[in-house]
C-alpha cells in the first residue's frame, strides 16, 4: 500500500471504486490482551467500511460479546469512532472467552452473526484470537447446517450467509507473531519502556547504581532486545537466546570493567520469559542478588508490568493500524468463497497479506524450537527483523580487549551535516563502536564540513560515545556548510589524519556534500575513498530512502501537540485548529502527522490547491460541525503555498466559519526538531549505522591495492536507505536524476499514496489506487544467509 510511485499508464491501475461494499456487513472485534493502536485500527475499519457502502458492526467484549449477542453487536456510525485515535487500549472492549472454545459457544456466535447478516469478520488480536477465528471459518457451513436443522434459521438465511470471510490484524505489544515485522502496540510499548529507562538513567547516574529492568513479552524477547539496543544496556536476557553456561562470571566481569572505565551506571534488561540453557527461568531478583553478592554494587529492580500496555499510542502505531485497517476492508471486499483467512502484515515499509494459518504455524514452530533447545532456529524463525536486532546488539554490546581486535590500519571519519535530527547520536555511537570492533581507528569531525576544513578532527574511542543513544540533537555539532568552496582545506585535513573512509550522517545537505566530493574525485585523490551517507532529517525529504533518522521523533512531537490542542477544545463548542508544521517543501510531516492525528485537511506543496479547494474544505468542516463531532484539525506544511499562508488560511476559515465555528492557529516551529529520540529512531539509526560500517569495511578491503586505498567508482560513494522492503546502498550519482534540487525533495515520494487514506478517514470522496495491494503472498521461511535485506525495524 505504501510503495514507490505506481505505473503511469491508466489501464494498469486498479482503483477501489470498483470494489463496492453495498449489501455487505462487516463486523470488527478486538480480542485477547489489549494493545495501544487497536482503536486506530477499529476506526479505520469502520470508516473505510462505511465509505465503500457496507454496514459495519462493533462486537463489544471480543468473542464473549459474539457469543452473548444482543447489545454486544451494534451497528457503528461514522461519528462512533470520533476521538478514539489517541486513546490507548480498546474502546470496544476485549475479554478472554472460554465459551467460544466450545462447539456450543461457536454455534451461538454463528447464530448471532447470521441474524445481523454479518459474513465478514475483522479480528484484531494475538495468535490465539486469530486461530480461533480461523477454526470458526472452517466450521461455518457445518454450524449453519445445525442452525437450519434446529429451526433457528431458514433456507434463505443459510444461502445468503453461506461463506464467512476473515481478515486478521495482529494487536499485541509482544511482537511475537511471525510474518509481520511489527504488530500493533509494539512501538507504543517500547515508548513506555524507554521513557522509564531514560528516567531511571538519571537517578542511577546520581548514585552509581545498577538497575535490573524486567519487561513484558511472554515467550518473546523482542521488547527486551530492542529496548536494550535503544538504551545501550550492558546486558540483556531473552528467551530465544539464553546466555552460555558460565554467564554469571562473564556478566559480572563486564559490569566491573564498565565501572572501572568510569561508567556511573549499569542497566540490565530481563525479558519476563528469560531462561538459561537448561530451560530454567532467569528472574530479575536472581540477577540482582548475583550482582550484589559478587560485586557489591548498589542494585535495584524495576518491574515495568502493565505500564507497557497503557498510555496513548505512538504515531507509528496509529499509522500502522490505520493502514492495516483500510487494507483489511479491501481484503474482505475482494475475498471469495475459497480465499483462505488472511492476516494483514507489515514487511519493511509495505502492507502485505499473508495466509493466517501459515503465520500461526510458524509462530508455533518458534515455541517448538525453543522447547527442543534449538535456539538458533528459534531466532531465525522469529524473522529477519529480530535476527538483525540480535546481530546488531552483539556487535555493540561487548567491548573486546584491544589485543583481540583485528588491526585494519584504516582510519574512518564520522560527521553530521545539516539540521540536527534525533537519532544522529545513536548513529554515531553505533558507527564508532562497530568501527572499533572491525579494527579501524575512528575519528569524529565536529561541526560538519565547516569543522572539517578548520581541522576540528580528533580520534574518538569506545567510551567517548557511552550514553549517546538517548541524547537528542547532535553532540558532534552540525552545520549546513557545503564542502565545495573548501575542497583544498578538506583534502589537506584528510591527508594530515590519513582518512581512508567517510561516514556522513545528515539530511538533504549531506547528499549535496557527497555529490560535491564525488565530483571532486577527478581533481583530488583524497576523495577517492569509500563514502557513505545515512539519511537523517526530520523532513524525510532525502531521495533514495522511504524513511530518515529523526522523522519518527518529529512525528511523535507533532501528534502529541495535536492531541493536546484538540483536547483543549473539549470544553468549547465547535472549534477548528490550523497548525503549521516544518518540512520545507516536503509534505511528509504534515501528511503522516495528519493521518496519525486525525486531521480533516492537510495542505502540502506536492498537491497544489486553489481557492476553490479551500472553500470546499471550509464547507466540509461546516457540515461536520452540524454532527456530534465539533472539533476540526487542519495541518499546513510551511512551504505549501507562498500566498495561502497560515495567517491567510486562518483568516479565511475564521470569516467563512463565522456563526458555525471559531478558529485558533498554532505554529509548531522548532519543537519538532528537539527532544529525546523515539525508540524507532534509536533502533533504526543504530542498525543502519552498523550496516553502513560493515559496508565501509568491505569496500575498504576491496579498494586497498598497492599499499593504499583507492576507490573512484560510482558504487563507492553511496546512500544507505530503506526502500519498500529492503535496505539498499545506492550510488549518490544515480540519485541525482531522482531529485528536485530547487525544492529539495525527491521527484517521487511513496507517502503521497497515504493521502487518499487520510482523506477517506476524514470523509472526503477520493480516488484510491490499490494496484499494489490485494496479492496474497506466502510466508518466507528461510532465506540465504547473504541476502540480508532487512528493512524491518
Amino acid at each position: 500500500m505504501a510503495n514507490m510511485a505506481a505505473p503511469k499508464r491508466q489501464d494498469t491501475r486498479k482503483f477501489f471504486e470498483n470494489l463496492s461494499g453495498a449489501g455487505k456487513s462487516i463486523a470488527v472485534l478486538t480480542s485477547g490482551g489489549d494493545a495501544q493502536g487497536m482503536n486506530a485500527a477499529v476506526r479505520a475499519v469502520v470508516r473505510m467500511g462505511i465509505y465503500v457502502g457496507a454496514k459495519v458492526y462493533f462486537i463489544h467484549e471480543g468473542y464473549q460479546g459474539m457469543v452473548d449477542g444482543g447489545d454486544n453487536i451494534k451497528e457503528a456510525r461514522w461519528e462512533s469512532v470520533s476521538s478514539m485515535l489517541q486513546v490507548g487500549g480498546t474502546v470496544i472492549g476485549s475479554a478472554r472467552c472460554k465459551e467460544f472454545r466450545t462447539h456450543e459457544g461457536r454455534l451461538k456466535a454463528a447464530h448471532n452473526l447470521v441474524q445481523k447478516g454479518i459474513t465478514n469478520l475483522c479480528v484484531i488480536g494475538g495468535d490465539g484470537s486469530l486461530t480461533g477465528a480461523n477454526l470458526f471459518r472452517e466450521e461455518w457451513s457445518g454450524l449453519l447446517e445445525e442452525l437450519l436443522q434446529q429451526g433457528l434459521i431458514d433456507e434463505e438465511a443459510t444461502r445468503k450467509n453461506s461463506a464467512l470471510h476473515i481478515v486478521g490484524m495482529v494487536g499485541s505489544i509482544d511482537n511475537d507473531f511471525c510474518g509481520t515485522d511489527m504488530t500493533i502496540g509494539t512501538d507504543s510499548a517500547l515508548h513506555r519502556i524507554i521513557e522509564v529507562v531514560d528516567a531511571i538513567m538519571t537517578t542511577a547516574q546520581s548514585h552509581q547504581r545498577t538497575f535490573v529492568l524486567e519487561v513484558m513479552g511472554r515467550h518473546c524477547g523482542y521488547l527486551a532486545l530492542v529496548s536494550a539496543l535503544a538504551c545501550g544496556a550492558d546486558w540483556v536476557f531473552i528467551p530465544e537466546m539464553p546466555p552460555e553456561d558460565g554467564w554469571e562470571d562473564n556478566m559480572c566481569q563486564k559490569l566491573s570493567e564498565s565501572r572501572s572505565r568510569g561508567s556511573r551506571l549499569n542497566i540490565i534488561i530481563v525479558a519476563e520469559g528469560a531462561i538459561d540453557r537448561q530451560g530454567q527461568p532467569i528472574t530479575s531478583d536472581f540477577v540482582k542478588d548475583l550482582v550484589v553478592q559478587r560485586l557489591g554494587f548498589d542494585t535495584r529492580v524495576t518491574i515495568l508490568g502493565h505500564v507497557q500496555r497503557g498510555g496513548t499510542p505512538s504515531a507509528f502505531d496509529r499509522i500502522l493500524a490505520s493502514r492495516m485497517g483500510v487494507e483489511a476492508v479491501l481484503a474482505l471486499l475482494e475475498a471469495s468463497a475459497n480465499t483462505p483467512a488472511c492476516v494483514v502484515s507489515l514487511v519493511g515499509n509495505q502492507a502485505v497479506r499473508l495466509p493466517l494459518m501459515e503465520c500461526v504455524q510458524m509462530t508455533q514452530e518458534v515455541q517448538k524450537a525453543m522447547d527442543e533447545k534449538k535456539f538458533d532456529e528459534a531466532v531465525r524463525l522469529r524473522g529477519r527483523s529480530f535476527e538483525n536486532n540480535l546481530t546488531t546488539y552483539s556487535l555493540l554490546s561487548y567491548r573486546k580487549a584491544d589485543s583481540e581486535l583485528p588491526n585494519s590500519s584504516f582510519n574512518v571519519a564520522v560527521l553530521n551535516v545539516g539540521a540536527p535530527a534525533a537519532g544522529m547520536n545513536a548513529a554515531v555511537r553505533s558507527a564508532v563502536r562497530v568501527g572499533i570492533t572491525e579494527g579501524h581507528k575512528m575519528f569524529a569531525v565536529s561541526d560538519g564540513f565547516e569543522g572539517f576544513y578548520k581541522g576540528q578532527v580528533k580520534e574518538i574511542k569506545w567510551g567517548d560515545v557511552g550514553g549517546w543513544t538517548g541524547q537528542g540533537g547532535s553532540l558532534l555539532g552540525t552545520k549546513r556548510t557545503l564542502p565545495g568552496k573548501h575542497l583544498d582545506e578538506i583534502a589537506e585535513q584528510m591527508r594530515i589524519h590519513n582518512i581512508n573512509a567517510l561516514l556522513v550522517i545528515g539530511g538533504f545537505e549531506a547528499l549535496e556534500c557527497l555529490l560535491q566530493l564525488y565530483e571532486a574525485r577527478a581533481n583530488y585523490e583524497e576523495f577517492c575513498i569509500p563514502m557513505c551517507m545515512l539519511p537523517a532529517t526530520i523532513s524525510n525529504n532525502v531521495p533514495g530512502t522511504d524513511l530518515s533518522i529523526g522523522a519518527d521523533t518529529s512525528l511523535n512531537a507533532i501528534v502529541e501537540t495535536c492531541d493536546r490542542i484538540k483536547q483543549s477544545a473539549s470544553g468549547t463548542k465547535r472549534r477548528v485548529f490550523i497548525i503549521e508544521t516544518m518540512g520545507g517543501y516536503c509534505g511528509y510531516l504534515a501528511t503522516v502527522g495528519g493521518l496519525a492525528a486525525g486531521a480533516d485537511t492537510v495542505y502540502i506543496y506536492e498537491e497544489p490547491f486553489d481557492i476553490r479547494d479551500l472553500q470546499a474544505n471550509v464547507e466540509h468542516l461546516t457540515q461536520k460541525m452540524k454532527t456530534s463531532i465539533q472539533r476540526g484539525l487542519v495541518l499546513r506544511n510551511e512551504n505549501c503555498n507562498e500566498n495561502f499562508t497560515t495567517d491567510f488560511i486562518y483568516q479565511l476559515y475564521t470569516e467563512e466559519g463565522r456563526g458555525v465555528f471559531d478558529c485558533r492557529k498554532n505554529i509548531l516551529g522548532h519543537m519538532q526538531q528537539g527532544g529525546a529520540p523515539s525508540p524507532f529512531d534509536r533502533n533504526f539509526s543504530t542498525k543502519i549505522a552498523a550496516k553502513a560500517m560493515q559496508w565501509i569495511t568491505r569496500t575498504l578491503k576491496e579498494s586497498f591495492k598497492g599499499g593504499r586505498v583507492f576507490a573512484n567508482s560510482e558504487d563507492t560513494c553511496c546512500l544507505l536507505g530503506m526502500r519498500r522492503r529492503a535496505m539498499v546502498f545506492q550510488p549518490v550519482s544515480e540519485l541525482r536524476d531522482e531529485t528536485d534540487f530547487v525544492h529539495r525533495i525527491p521527484k517521487e515520494q511513496w507517502w503521497l499514496k497515504l493521502r487518499p487514506l487520510m482523506k477517506i478517514l476524514a470523509k472526503y470522496k477520493t480516488s484510491y489506487d490499490v494496484s499494489d495491494s490485494g496479492q496474497l503472498e506466502h510466508v518466507s521461511r528461510f532465506r540465504p544467509k547473504d541476502s540480508d535485506t532487512s528493512a524491518a525495524i
